[in-house]
């Protein structure tokens, strides 16, 4: 029985589950696509016709009662995953639920509290964990050999980069909230998991809705998720600065989808009292240290894999083993809870005290 394939649904069809989710589990011998369901009929159609596997369905409803699949890909905008998610857990199905696992804390937690009624896993999908670089940057600190780490800066800023302007990504009823929400939920969760998930004392933060607030006159190269919607919606945030105290380092933020300095600046910084790191965002790392007298720096050479692929693999793998993979439900909770921090205290305008 355990060699027999798993069978998979994909809820959503847009650009993460082509780019990822669907080709990562089409390389798994142990994964088979039964369903591609979106409410756009022709995605899933051209799903179907692209892979060459699996039956198109508009309402995933249509899914939660069959016995054969077992688990599933949700790949939806923000404001469906926790509906989604705890339908499928409620149906008995194991769940991968895209980044962020939702649009606020209290639905997060909504999502944690079926999981563990349930039983069946819960991840989602912070694919940095599953990251070659990281994961050497982490063992790197897990050594000792940047001694102890007293703070992180965290920068994910670029010009002028607004998604889909007007749209899905700039409706906070649907996506939650902007450049936070959207990038800084990797940034922050790479903190997390390369300082050992540190718990979440205070947070400090303010949000700024400036630069994509006439979007006829919003000057860009480039936006993915366009062209802008002329009538659209843009009430989240462009760029968001913060300060964290956790039960280990300080950690600092700066991001912004845009910013009218023409630099992108995509890496943390992670500072210790012996040796220093710089995650260049994506790519390798650069390792600091004292050598005779001097500060050195030395980029590793290692061999990377593919993260998306690591992460779908870990994720069968945990379907059929029950091992708790660190980007569960019951890990994610801290940085939905820091968000949802850093929102909450730049709408009041004060510190919020968590623990």
């Amino acid at each position: 029985m355990e060699n027999r394939p798993i069978n998979v649904a994909v809820i959503g069809c847009g650009t993460i589950a082509n780019s990822a989710h669907i080709p990562s589990y089409m390389n798994n011998p142990s994964a088979r696509i039964r369903y591609f369901c979106d409410i756009i009929p022709q995605r899933a159609q051209d799903a179907v016709k692209k892979y060459g596997v699996g039956v198109a369905v508009t309402d995933y409803h249509d899914i939660l009662g069959d016995p054969d699949v077992e688990a599933v890909s949700v790949c939806t905008p923000n404001h469906m995953h926790q509906q989604i998610s705890i339908d499928f857990l409620c149906a008995g199905k194991h769940v991968l639920c895209e980044k962020p696992a939702a649009r606020t804390y209290e639905e997060a937690q909504e999502m944690l509290r079926v999981q563990h009624e349930t039983g069946k896993v819960l991840n989602i999908g912070v694919v940095n964990r599953f990251n070659s670089a990281v994961n050497r940057m982490k063992a790197y600190i897990d050594s000792g050999r940047l001694g102890e780490i007293f703070h992180v800066y965290v920068s994910f800023r670029s010009p002028r980069s607004i998604p889909g302007l007007g749209g899905a990504f700039t409706t906070k009823a649907i996506a939650g909230g902007g450049t936070l929400i959207d990038w800084g939920v990797h940034f922050l969760d790479i903190v997390m998991y390369c300082c050992g998930d540190p718990v979440p004392r205070t947070v400090s933060g303010e949000t700024f809705c400036r630069l994509g607030r006439d979007i006829s006159a919003y000057a860009y190269e480039d936006m993915w998720a366009g062209p802008p919607v002329l009538d659209g919606i843009y009430d989240v945030e462009d760029s968001v600065t913060a300060l964290i105290r956790t039960s280990g380092p300080v950690i600092t933020l700066n991001g912004a989808w845009a910013q009218n300095i023409g630099e992108t600046e995509m890496f943390i910084d992670f500072m210790g009292d012996e040796a220093g790191i710089r995650l260049h965002y994506g790519e390798d790392f650069t390792f600091y240290h004292i050598e005779e007298g001097k500060l050195r720096g030395v980029e590793p050479d290692f061999p990377h894999t593919d993260h998306f692929q690591n992460e779908i693999d870990a994720f069968l793998r945990c379907v059929r083993s029950g091992e708790k993979l660190s980007s569960h439900i019951d890990t994610n909770i801290l940085t939905a809870k820091m968000m949802q921090a850093i929102y909450d205290s730049a709408s009041s305008h004060r510190e919020i005290v968590l623990a």
